[in-house]
């Protein structure tokens, strides 16, 4: 017998509810903390279910909320070692449509649980259960990077406006990740007017300051528009650029840390393909985890988003174009990518030039390249094996093989496509091109026999 015990999880507590196989209420909806008392409550609770139904098999889940879910799962799962119990971490998306789709008017905690367990029932087929996470803690210092990397991209965004009225000629220097030379030098002259009055063998001192650029720099300095001067705004800038320099220096901190920490042969296999670092190397495997959860490389693509949609409904189909659905994070870390491997990667530079070729866009063409690599990366891991542009040529012309014999339409196998059936004219058209192709497939088939 199979229950499914639904949990819905907020910060500091949990409602929780247990039904059968027939989405049958057995335990009502109940609430406990987070606590080590509700912790125990939830044991208690489960034991004495058991002795009830000494043949159940308990589904468990809980849905990812950021971090407030890990308590409960683990919890659940040490429980398995004693109890008949298998755990799931869910996608909140899943259970969201599949709640939407059961039409109910109101959301509460009560209903949300319920929703939970419901879809073990509906889709158990989806659903990884008792898989670990060996990657939780890269996966922590991770955000903790993403995070310090953001707060360093704001500073430098406002640091650029201040900048903007107290020393704008320097701006032509300044970009999104700034020179170590021009921090150093706006720490010592922060505005316009300081850095007019600066010797030229003062700023000679200054490492990586080209010494051609020393007095074109004091000239514009004392030619200067800058309209915002002063104590407060040398301070101002000051202490921007000071926790700059600071948030820099603990990334590359913690960048080298997790480089050390995260010993992985599939970060080795990836770093094969150039155009992927260690960072990048290291983010990916973070996303992808165990490379078994997909079964091709569409579903990897789903999954970080990169699969082309489009919509077709009668005569209409919309434009292909990409899905942006899945995980933001792999999007970005193989943006970069591509960016990198366009310059140094002869394969995905020659893809950017085809794409280009055909009228896209730049954006466009960098999507086709991240869809390129991700499929790369894809066959890398499953096969083991490291980076070789032959492998690649050699799964090309598989491709192009198959496409020398194209399949029938498989839609239209009881019925071949009638031009005289009430359709519009745009479909009219389209039957009349495909019958008169398949007519000279068939002449063309009579002459070769």
């Amino acid at each position: 017998m199979n229950y499914y015990l639904g949990g819905d999880v907020s910060k500091g507590y949990a409602d929780f509810v247990i039904l059968n196989f027939e989405k049958t209420v057995i335990e009502n909806n109940f609430q406990l903390d987070d606590t080590n008392d509700g912790h125990g409550k939830l044991y208690e609770l489960l034991l004495d279910f058991f002795k009830k139904y000494p043949s159940a098999h308990i589904y468990a889940s809980v849905e990812s909320t950021g971090g407030y879910e890990n308590n409960w799962y683990n919890f659940l799962c040490k429980c398995k070692c004693e109890l008949q119990l298998s755990v799931a971490r869910l996608n909140p998306v899943g259970v969201h449509h599949n709640l939407k789709a059961s039409m109910n008017r109101n959301i509460t905690d009560k209903i949300s649980a319920c929703a939970i367990a419901e879809y073990l029932l509906s889709h158990g087929d989806k659903i990884r259960y008792d898989s670990q996470d060996n990657y939780a803690d890269l996966r922590k210092q991770k955000k903790y990077i993403d995070m310090l990397i953001k707060q360093k991209v704001q500073l430098g965004n406002q640091l650029e406006k201040i900048l903007y009225s107290a020393n704008p000629e320097i701006l032509i220097y300044w970009s999104e990740d700034p020179a170590n030379w021009l921090l150093q030098l706006l720490l010592e002259y922060p505005t316009a007017e300081k850095l007019s009055r600066a010797k030229a063998n003062s700023l000679k001192k200054i490492p990586y300051l080209k010494d051609n650029n020393v007095e074109i720099i004091i000239e514009k300095a004392k030619k200067s528009v800058a309209s915002s001067s002063g104590v407060i705004t040398e301070n101002l800038i000051v202490s921007m650029l000071t926790q700059i320099l600071q948030l820099k220096a603990e990334i590359k901190k913690q960048e080298k840390s997790m480089a050390e920490n995260c010993k992985l042969e599939e970060v080795e296999l990836l770093k094969s393909f150039k155009g992927i670092s260690d960072n990048s190397a290291i983010g990916l495997m973070l996303e992808i985890g165990f490379i078994e959860r997909f079964s091709s490389a569409k579903k990897l693509a789903s999954y970080c988003g990169l699969h082309p949609v489009f919509k077709q409904s009668g005569d209409g189909k919309s434009g292909m174009h990409m899905s942006k659905k899945g995980r933001k994070s792999p999007r970005a870390i193989l943006y970069m990518v591509s960016f990198t491997a366009i310059k140094s990667n002869l394969l995905i530079r020659e893809v950017y030039k085809k794409s280009r070729a055909k009228g896209m866009t730049h954006n466009a063409a960098l999507g086709v390249c991240m869809h390129k690599i991700l499929r790369i990366i894809y066959g890398m891991l499953k096969t083991n094996t490291r980076f070789d542009p032959a492998i690649d040529a050699a799964n090309q012309q598989k491709e192009k093989a198959k496409e020398i014999k194209k399949p029938s339409d498989k839609n239209r196998r009881y019925q071949k496509l009638d031009e005289s059936a009430p359709i519009s004219k745009r479909q009219h058209r389209k039957r009349k091109a495909q019958n008169q192709s398949q007519n000279d497939n068939n002449i063309e088939s009579g002459i070769m026999t």
